[in-house]
């Protein structure tokens, strides 16, 4: 039974366990997206969510208290200064989990996890397709008629010219 079990431990000890969530939490950082067990990564999203969420406030008190999960300056400078400010305005739900199918070698669920704003396929607006018109003769018959047409009027015109002379 599984009574009170918050989280997965991942059959490590603790110390293992929060060695590597720092590890690949460092990783997804740096690389914006890593390839992992489907366990690994729900335990790393729920490790390192509320660390982006501090991120978004930059004071020396939440870098300390990032820098205590992390372990590396390198990833804490870069969780807070271009990570928080493109999840600076989305309340949650940072990371995305993709599911990539059974591993080869033991058939462990493959997962993708990465940061959300950095995926620019799902991210970025579709540019909208030029409409083109085709143009079989149609647009050309039309122009010979106004061009006829206004002719015409001036013909006309000149002939209302000359009898309002005479």
């Amino acid at each position: 039974m599984r009574h009170r079990k918050k989280f997965n431990h991942l059959g490590r000890t603790a110390s293992h366990r929060k060695a590597m969530l720092s590890n690949m939490a460092n990783s997804l950082i740096m690389h914006k997206r890593i390839h992992t067990t489907v366990a690994k990564a729900k335990a790393l999203r729920m490790f390192l969510e509320p660390l982006v969420t501090r991120s978004k406030e930059d004071t020396m008190h939440n870098r300390r208290m990032v820098f205590r999960k992390l372990k590396n300056k390198y990833a804490v400078t870069e969780l807070f200064r271009n990570i928080s400010q493109k999840v600076g305005d989305r309340p949650g739900g940072y990371l995305r989990i993709i599911k990539l199918g059974n591993r080869l070698g033991d058939n462990a669920e493959m997962a993708l996890i990465e940061f959300v704003d950095y995926n620019e396929t799902y991210t970025k607006e579709k540019p909208t397709k030029k409409r083109r018109r085709r143009r079989k003769g149609g647009s050309k018959k039309v122009e010979e008629n106004i061009s006829e047409d206004v002719k015409k009027d001036e013909v006309q015109q000149d002939k209302d010219a000359n009898e309002s002379e005479e």
